[in-house]
């Protein structure tokens, strides 16, 4: 991939990819890895892209098989880590800040879907397609992790 493609893409994606990072991993530094790790891959890929649609499913996806592999690893397994969200990007206001440190509180299979649909946009199709399970999968998690959150926000 040409030097001036990449820095074109990495620029046009990389809050979308950070946030998706951050929600999967819900620590800062890791989101920060598995970011980077991604980006690498961008630059190495062989991956003929068909539109800008098509990259931003791409990077999610790999963002995504990043943070599990993260959260999976034998480090993480045994080490645990101090909750940063305070310290987290200026793009959230204070009600979405607060928003969004409840979805991650919830089990990561619910925070993704519900981060995927609400704060990336797209639908259950394709968030079925990028986490590679079904559509009525996705529905259901949807339907659940709502329920949770509405739960955990009536506690608060």
């Amino acid at each position: 991939m040409e030097r001036q493609k990449y820095q074109c893409i990495v620029r046009k994606y990389i809050d979308d990819v950070y946030r998706v990072a951050l929600n999967c991993c819900h620590h800062r530094a890791d989101a920060e890895d598995a970011v980077q790790n991604t980006f690498l891959k961008l630059l190495t890929t062989e991956t003929a892209f068909s539109d800008d649609e098509h990259i931003r499913r791409w990077l999610i996806r790999v963002v995504i098989n990043e943070c599990r592999n993260s959260l999976n690893s034998f480090w993480h397994r045994k080490i645990g880590f101090f909750d940063d969200l305070d310290r987290e990007p200026e793009a959230f206001s204070d009600d979405e800040r607060w928003l969004l440190e409840e979805i991650c509180h919830l089990p990561p299979k619910y925070s993704a879907v519900l981060h995927l649909y609400y704060y990336e946009g797209y639908h259950c199709a394709e968030i079925a397609r990028m986490l590679n399970i079904s559509e009525s999968n996705v529905q259901t998690r949807l339907q659940r992790a709502r329920k949770m959150l509405k739960n955990r926000i009536k506690e608060a």
